[in-house]
């Protein structure tokens, strides 16, 4: 809230009337311009008369930095007035002849452009010193009148100062633009930032634009006078508006052309006295005269209009002459024809899709006298000067006092007036002083003002105010408690009387500073300094005195520039501290410290800053402190669990204590009828009303009005609603209850409040337990509260699983729905928060929420939002809800039942088939059968066509569409007719095609149909089969049809009995094939005799398994010599726990399966049988009987028994081992799986004679030898002098092999020794079952032929020859030896040609070392 004190210009008598007015724009220095019929034109720099001439002054421009004024005058002279010196120079005089029109100073102020009515334009150079450098930089004349000049803004260059601190701070890239080395673009200009190219506008039009070397050149031109002209630096666009008020935006580009991009007629009137004001985002302001201002947003091509308020004080038919807008503040300023000045406050709004809106909100004028010509706000934004027909006023705005305490409120309504509160006696009075006031501070006894100079006591009498003293004061900061005065002064606090007499210093050192703020809370009084010092003193003695010790809060709050507020509480133990940072921007936290415990805490609001001020409670123990906190449309988080709100102004409620420190007590949107806090006083919140915003001055005070409007209003904290009258017994247990809540602990807050019988404190409390999901406590409040709804539907969550759930239904009952929303959501009950949306009547969210969440109850929510508007009278939309439950076919046509035409337009447009039945039926019960049959067709209803067609009489017509549509009801409908008219056969076929068969079975019984009754019977169910069959029977002709139809009705023996009967064999055999398991085994028993009879042995055999007579069927497969298949051996197989055989019988069974098996060659069969049997060894040898060595190996691999492998051994021996080390592989396996040690001896020694006579390798003979004495010294002690006779003559082959390897092996080495082992081998009388002695001999042929003995060789051939007569030479000696023994002896030697056996034997034998294993 702001006042605004206006102070009158007081100009030298010789000034007369004012016509210009000019703030500078960075000193606080306003230029007055005027004229004096006596003396004429005179420029005045506020109070100081500076020049006067006989002419008027035209045109007043001040430097953009300097103290320095250019004026210009309408004889055209120039000159450059300077301040506080008063030193004028003026401009070459033969410059300019006309009046100057153009006044123009370039950014930095180094150019002025100056031009006149006759069209000359002038550049000036203007040096640092603001001197003028000689003559003009051109001159230039356009012949036609200048009319408007603005400067191109410069293009964007390196701030150096900023880079500087960057690059001090340790920013890389900003180092790396000093150093013109590291920088990729050169390092940056240090050149002018200043732009020096400038656009110009003439009376006829044109725009010309001037670049920095001063060459004009043509750019645009418009149909008028150019009235504005503004640059958008941002789109490099060129905005013109001429005195028509014609809009044009031309773009502009880098060459200099402009393109036309719009044009629009601007509404208003045209002419020289509209006053055009542009803004930096791109608003364009007007005021020509009339009762409006026009605003045009040039960004988003909008436009629209202010009006004046009579309710505010204007008059009506006031008109709108100047406008100035306040950047800074956001404030349009407009002056009057009545001497009034209108301000709008502009402010931004953004709605929930985040687009923004402008709303301008008019305040209450401040009035000046005469007719307002000229607006404009100064370098302080909280100046504006106001010039009229009368005189020129400042206007300074002035922060609006008003203070609060001891049940004393005061507000400022004015400069001089004071509206005055007392709610102890319920009063209020509205008081008016002599002088401006800038501080008020009350007491219950005293209210004491002061106006920056004088301080002034005053005491109430009655409904009025009397003067008790008045003192001279100068103090920035005032406070009052009881009879004494505290003022500040440098380093000191004075308490005085209320007559000024200073009774007690409180001193500060120059260190602790100069104090600036003072607050009084109850009996404590709380200084802050302007170095950020603060101190409590306790006003309860006599004297004050100083509490703890002075506190610099800069070492305890870092970026701490000044002291913004400081209070305390009514305890005097804590500080609460608002700060503005070293940056000069306020800081976002509010302080609070603890003098005790020298401790310091802050809650942070994140976005948005504390606007106004804190307040605390002024007799509380506990600190209740109250923060005051204002957004600018921002989101703002207000505690731990997130809970989001987006609101202007928040007053946000503190509870701060030594044990639990800083605690959020509450938080609530500032009434949106009241303006502003002022103070906080258990059990009250007091508000300033809204009728007090920012009244500003009157020139003459008004008399005292006692029915002044209440400008204070109270209301009650959350926790004391309906107990604001209370005691102060019962106000501190609700504090106490209130302080519990908060911590959490309802335990001590119910204790608190059990004896307290307000209905509010319980439903306070309630509304607790939903933050704190307390249920227990909240059924007590409840009780207390006597909501028996509540306590019911409480009740009643309780079924539901999640406790979100059931707190929302509290939540719910007490009112708190954005609660009980953010509960149902949270727990994810999104079927609880579609009902709970529908209850409130939000139907978009609910139906969003079954869209999105929740589908299964979505035609649901369709249908009751469909009923919902059908009960607002919303049929169109309730028409598009009932097609989406899909209720539209049966709801829709209720609904719209009164409106035929409409129902029937709405049945055409949807083309649904039920719509049209529907439809077709209406208009039949109309008797319009024309169109109901037109219905029909269109909702292909062929049963109500056929019916309305046998109603109409053509039953032909009705016959057509049942016999090309084939719908079943049709049909049935016509056969019904036709039966009706006797026209059996007729009706026989209709009753076929409605497969009402048994219908027509009764007509053909009837009329001795017999033909068509078995085709009909066979189609019909089992019952109609019966009947038909019992009624050949009857009737004792076509039995095999009865025999039939009782087979296909189920009837298997009454079937089979008729067959019997009548002798059909070939019926009989049909039935047979349809008998199983399930079938009556006496049943089957007698069909098999009948099979068996007729020599049908296999389907005799089937039916005696299926009648459970295994051995029966068996016996008949041996006498009758039948192939036992596998599916037959399947069938006799009986399942394992059957209750026909036992176990032993079952295995019997299978037994002689598999014997029958083996009769017949099936030896896999067989072998399955036999396994199944548990006879595995029977099995094998089946197995070895069908040769199949894949599964023999297989079998004896899974039977692990050792007679199986000894089996499967044995057999494998029988196969071609000698080629397929598999197999020998699977041999010695299997003996060794099967402990056949000797049987495994045996077979080595056969692979060792195998080696022998097929491939004289006597090395793996010598091997297999080897395993074969291990086998039999394994076995030895098994089987007894047998075996130890087997090893004894096994040892020695083992040793006479062993002999010739080793003869063979030395040959090369020592061939004499070699023919020695020979020759004693030889010797030996059992030599050849272990070596062949033709093997030995040829050794020593092929030793004596490769020696060249060939006589010795002769000799040995002869000896062999002698031993065996008939034995092949060329199987023991090569052909090349004995080609070469004929040679030397001439002799042709008589052999067998028989073709040498040598096998390769690439895989051996893999020995298995680990036998014993």
């Amino acid at each position: 809230m702001a006042v605004y004190f206006d102070h009158r210009v007081e100009a030298p008598d010789s000034s007369g009337a004012a016509v210009l007015i000019s703030w500078h724009s960075s000193v606080c220095v306003l230029a007055v311009g005027s004229v004096n019929a006596s003396t004429g034109g005179c420029v005045d720099l506020y109070l100081i008369n500076v020049f006067c001439k006989i002419c008027l002054p035209s045109l007043l421009q001040w430097h953009p930095t300097k103290a320095l004024l250019a004026v210009g005058w309408e004889t055209g002279e120039t000159m450059l007035l300077s301040h506080p010196s008063g030193e004028h120079t003026p401009l070459p005089n033969n410059t300019h002849t006309a009046c100057i029109t153009v006044l123009e100073w370039s950014s930095n102020g180094n150019r002025l452009v100056t031009g006149d009515q006759a069209g000359v334009m002038a550049v000036w150079r203007v040096d640092a010193r603001g001197k003028l450098q000689g003559s003009p930089l051109i001159k230039h004349d356009y012949s036609n009148p200048l009319t408007c000049c603005i400067f191109r803004p410069p293009p964007p260059a390196e701030d150096v100062a900023m880079l500087a601190r960057a690059a001090v701070s340790g920013d890389e890239s900003a180092l790396d633009m000093f150093n013109w080395k590291k920088s990729n673009k050169g390092g940056f200009a240090l050149g002018s930032q200043e732009g020096l190219a400038f656009y110009i506008s003439t009376a006829d039009g044109s725009v010309y634009s001037v670049d920095e070397q001063v060459r004009s050149v043509p750019l645009l031109s418009v149909e008028s006078a150019v009235q504005k002209m503004w640059y958008s630096k941002r789109r490099a666009v060129l905005a013109v508006v001429t005195d028509s008020l014609l809009l044009s935006h031309f773009s502009l580009g880098p060459e200099g052309i402009a393109q036309e991009i719009s044009k629009v007629k601007l509404s208003g009137r045209g002419g020289q006295h509209a006053d055009i004001v542009w803004t930096e985002n791109g608003l364009l302001i007007t005021a020509s005269g009339e009762q409006h201002i026009r605003l045009w947003d040039v960004e988003l091509d909008d436009h629209y209009a202010l009006t004046l308020d009579e309710s505010l004080g204007f008059e009506k038919g006031e008109l709108l002459n100047c406008v100035s807008f306040c950047t800074s503040k956001q404030v349009l300023a407009a002056g009057t024809s009545r001497g009034r000045v209108a301000l709008w406050h502009m402010v931004t709004v953004s709605d929930q899709k985040g687009d923004t809106k402008i709303h301008w909100k008019l305040q209450t004028p401040a009035e000046v006298e005469g007719n307002v010509s000229q607006l404009q706000w100064g370098s302080s934004s909280h100046l504006l000067a106001v010039c009229s027909s009368s005189c020129v006023v400042i206007l300074s705005e002035h922060v609006m006092c008003s203070h609060y305490s001891q049940q004393m409120a005061a507000v400022q309504l004015t400069p001089t007036q004071l509206s005055l509160a007392n709610f102890n006696t319920n009063t209020h009075i509205t008081f008016h002083t002599d002088t401006h006031i800038r501080a008020v501070q009350v007491t219950k006894d005293m209210v004491t003002v002061w106006n920056g100079k004088y301080i002034t006591v005053y005491e109430p009498s009655g409904q009025t105010l009397h003067s008790t003293g008045s003192f001279q004061c100068e103090s920035p900061a005032l406070a009052v408690h009881e009879e004494n005065i505290y003022t500040v002064e440098p380093n000191r606090v004075q308490i005085r009387t209320p007559q000024g007499t200073v009774k007690q210093l409180l001193v500060f050192s120059e260190a602790e500073g100069n104090p600036t703020l003072l607050s009084v809370c109850g009996s404590y009084l709380a200084v802050g300094t302007d170095t950020c010092h603060v101190r409590v003193f306790d006003l309860t003695c006599r004297e004050a005195k100083a509490m703890g010790v002075m506190k610099n809060l800069s070492e305890l709050i870092p970026d701490l520039g000044a002291l913004r507020s400081v209070k305390c509480n009514a305890s005097g133990n804590q500080l609460s501290i608002l700060i503005t940072q070293v940056n000069g921007r306020p800081d976002n936290k509010v302080y609070f410290y603890d003098i005790e415990l020298d401790t310091l805490s802050y809650f942070n609001f994140f976005i948005g800053r504390p606007e106004s001020s804190l307040a605390q409670s002024e007799d509380s123990q506990r600190c209740l402190c109250l923060c005051w906190c204002g957004l600018t449309g921002t989101e703002i988080k207000i505690n731990r669990r997130s809970l989001r709100k987006i609101e202007d102004v928040l007053v946000v409620t503190f509870f701060v204590t030594q044990e639990h420190g800083l605690l959020l007590q509450d938080s609530q949107p500032k009434p949106a009828t009241l303006l502003s806090l002022l103070a906080l006083d258990t059990p009250y919140y007091y508000y300033i009303c809204k009728g007090g915003d920012q009244v500003v001055s009157t020139p003459s005070a008004a008399p005292q009005v006692p029915s002044s409007p209440q400008m204070v209003v109270r209301r009650a904290l959350r926790d004391f609603v309906g107990l604001e009258s209370c005691e102060k017994q019962t106000r501190d247990a609700m504090l106490n209850f209130s302080f519990y809540l908060t911590i959490g602990d309802m335990d001590e807050a119910f204790k608190a409040i059990k004896l307290i019988k307000s209905e509010a404190v319980w439903e306070n409390m309630a509304r607790m337990c939903v933050k704190s999901h307390r249920l227990d406590v909240a059924r007590v409040c409840l009780g207390n509260m006597g909501n028996a709804r509540a306590a019911r539907a409480l009740r009643d969550a309780e079924k539901e699983p999640e406790v979100e759930a059931q707190v929302a239904v509290l939540a719910t009952q007490l009112g708190m729905l954005e609660d009980a929303e953010r509960l149902y959501k949270s727990c994810g009950r999104f079927d609880l928060l579609n009902k709970f949306y529908q209850a409130a009547g939000q139907w978009q969210q609910a139906v969003e929420t079954a869209e999105t969440h929740d589908r299964i109850p979505l035609r649901t929510t369709y249908y009751s939002y469909a009923k919902h508007l059908e009960a607002m009278g919303d049929k169109n939309l309730a028409l598009v809800y009932f097609e989406k439950s899909d209720t539209h076919r049966f709801e829709v046509p209720r609904m719209l039942m009164e409106d035929n035409l409409s129902l029937e337009i709405y049945i055409n447009k949807m083309k649904d088939e039920d719509l049209y039945k529907w439809w077709g039926h209406y208009l039949e019960s109309q008797s319009d059968m024309e169109a109901a049959l037109h219905y029909y067709d269109l909702a292909r209803d062929y049963l109500s066509q056929v019916r309305v067609h046998c109603y109409l009489g053509n039953i032909q017509k009705a016959s057509e569409i049942a016999n090309e549509t084939g719908n079943r009801a049709a049909s049935y409908h016509v056969a019904r007719q036709y039966e009706g008219q006797d026209e059996i056969s007729q009706s026989v076929h209709f009753y076929t095609r409605a497969q009402a068969y048994n219908n027509a079975i009764r007509l053909c019984k009837e009329n001795n149909l017999d033909e068509q009754l078995m085709n009909l019977a066979l189609l019909s169910n089992p019952e109609d089969m019966m009947d038909t069959a019992m009624y050949y029977e009857e009737k004792g002709t076509h039995m095999d049809r009865a025999v039939m139809l009782y087979h296909k009705a189920g009837h298997v023996s009454k079937a089979l009995e008729l067959a019997f009967a009548t002798e059909q064999f070939g019926a009989l055999q049909l039935i047979a094939e349809d008998l199983n398991e399930n079938s009556d085994p006496a049943l089957l028993a007698r069909c098999s005799d009948f099979f068996i009879k007729h020599a049908q042995y296999q389907k005799a055999v089937e039916l005696l398994v299926a009648a459970k007579k295994y051995h029966e069927a068996l016996q008949l497969c041996l006498d009758q010599s039948l192939t036992i298949t596998e599916d037959l051996a399947e069938s006799l197989t009986v399942p394992k726990d059957s209750s026909h055989l036992s176990e032993a019988g079952r295995k019997e069974l299978l037994e002689k399966i598999a014997d029958c098996c083996m009769r017949q060659g099936n030896y896999h069969l067989a072998t399955k049988k036999y396994t199944q049997a548990g006879n595995k060894i029977k099995a094998m040898r089946a197995l070895l009987k069908s040769g199949d060595t894949e599964k023999i190996v297989f079998f004896a691999g899974v039977s692990r028994q050792k007679e199986i492998y000894v089996m499967a051994a044995n057999y494998l021996q029988s196969l071609d081992w000698r080629n397929d080390a598999e197999i020998m592989k699977n041999i010695i396996g299997f003996y060794t799986k099967g402990r056949a040690i000797d049987l495994l001896a045996g077979f080595y020694e056969a692979c060792a004679e195998v080696e022998i006579d097929d491939y004289q390798n006597y090395e793996k003979a010598y091997g297999a030898l080897t395993e074969a004495c291990k086998c039999l010294t394994k076995a030895k002690g098994r089987s007894g002098d047998e075996a130890d006779s087997k090893l004894l003559i096994l040892t020695q082959r083992f040793g006479l092999v062993k002999r010739f390897i080793q003869a063979r092996r030395m040959h090369e080495e020592d061939p004499v020794e070699a023919v020695r082992v020979c020759e004693s081998l030889l010797e030996e009388k059992d030599l050849n079952p272990a070596v062949r002695v033709g093997d030995v001999y040829g050794f020593l042929v092929e030793h004596y032929c490769h020696h060249g003995n060939f006589q010795q060789a002769w000799t040995k051939i002869e000896e062999l020859r002698s031993t065996r007569p008939n034995i092949n030479l060329s199987l023991y000696v090569s052909q090349t030896s004995l080609e070469a023994l004929q040679n030397a002896a001439g002799v042709r030697l008589v052999y067998r040609e028989t073709n040498t056996h040598v096998a390769e034997d690439d895989e051996e034998v893999e020995e298995d070392e680990n036998i014993n294993h």
